[in-house]
């Protein structure tokens, strides 16, 4: 049972709530003494870290709730903050079909994140926003490299990963080029910021997201433990967190890097509490297009002139508008779920154009 591993929310909080109804705080399931019937939800709030998790939901409790008959359960915080104890209380949410929404100090314990899944699926997409790779195939075994354990296991065990909002002054060549042979994606910030819809199709290609506070910059979010200059603006943030939100691939989302005693203005736990309604937001417009068939689809096929001559099947959502496309290759490597790659229609117009774009190209080295 869930509750062997969590403790509930402090009264105070809940009464605090209660003093503005209509709000978030109004419509949670919460964890207060008696553990709740989780019969009909469809996201689960778990804090990692009591101290942080509560500053955030004294601002979300506070916040409005357009969110319908959405079920969100509050389950409170886990009653101890280790890799290995957290992974159960993911996966037993996962396999009750609910979304667990993790609020953590530490970004190491994605890696708790990350082993719930492949308990699952033996194959998995990772999205992560942060604004460096914390990662080397040189240097295996520091501290601040949690993704070691994700990136180094076999193969077939992190099927892709797409990093968003990294700065290039921090990806070193060996690094930049290692993840080239793998394939990997790396939206950085630059381009990211020019064109934030770019984004989208790689958030909707994952299995879980990792969002790591540090990619915000320093005015915006300065409870981080290294706040740099530059980063993402709050909005662009909050549009980032509303994609996952909407992506009905994605299973989880854990917000990590909250530092509270740095928060002396409460400026980062609003702004995280904000991340965390723009998710709800996201996934109350979920509009349960994800192509496990290409049933409700529409097919669109691309010819390309030449010697080779390349055909590209591109499939449309007639509910969404939200375009795949559909892996030019016959393999069974990759489970049935990888083989239709989001993409955008900019994409579909680049290949009636005969351009192929190449994070696609990219996308299909990846089955081969």
């Amino acid at each position: 049972m869930l509750d062997n591993w969590l403790r509930p929310i402090d009264k105070a909080l809940t009464t605090a709530a209660a003093r503005r109804p209509r709000n978030v705080g109004d419509h949670l399931i919460r964890y207060v003494e008696e553990f709740p019937n989780l019969e009909g939800v469809q996201i689960g709030l778990i804090g990692i870290g009591k101290k942080e998790a509560d500053a955030v939901r004294k601002e979300l409790y506070q916040m409005s709730w357009p969110f319908g008959s959405l079920r969100v359960a509050d389950l409170g915080n886990v009653r101890r903050a280790s890799v290995s104890f957290i992974v159960p209380v993911i996966k037993e949410l996962l396999d009750s079909r609910i979304v667990p929404l993790l609020l953590c100090r530490q970004p190491e314990f994605m890696q708790s994140q990350y082993q719930a899944h492949k308990s699952i699926y033996s194959s998995l997409s990772l999205a992560l926003i942060d604004e460096q790779v914390h990662y080397h195939p040189r240097t295996p075994g520091e501290e601040r490299h949690f993704l070691q354990p994700v990136i180094d296991q076999p193969p077939a065990g992190l099927f892709h990963l797409s990093v968003l909002a990294c700065q290039r002054h921090f990806i070193d060549p060996d690094l930049n080029q290692f993840l080239n042979e793998r394939h990997f994606d790396l939206l950085r910030l630059g381009p990211l910021r020019a064109d934030l819809t770019a984004a989208e199709p790689l958030i909707r290609d994952a299995d879980l997201l990792a969002f790591n506070l540090a990619a915000l910059k320093r005015v915006e979010a300065p409870g981080v433990a290294e706040p740099t200059p530059s980063g993402l603006f709050s909005e662009e943030a909050c549009q980032l967190s509303r994609y996952a939100g909407m992506s009905d691939k994605l299973r989880s989302v854990g917000f990590f890097g909250y530092v509270s005693e740095r928060d002396t203005r409460r400026q980062t736990a609003s702004l995280l509490a904000q991340l965390v309604w723009y998710f709800l937001d996201g996934f109350h417009h979920r509009k349960n297009d994800f192509p496990a068939s290409t049933d409700g689809l529409v097919e669109y096929i691309v010819d390309f002139k030449g010697p080779e001559h390349l055909q590209l099947t591109f499939w449309r959502s007639n509910k969404s508008g939200r375009w795949w496309i559909q892996v030019p290759v016959d393999t069974k490597d990759a489970p049935q779920r990888h083989r239709l790659i989001p993409c955008s229609y900019q994409d579909y117009q680049q290949a009636c154009n005969e351009e192929v774009p190449e994070r696609l190209l990219n996308a299909f080295k990846r089955y081969g």
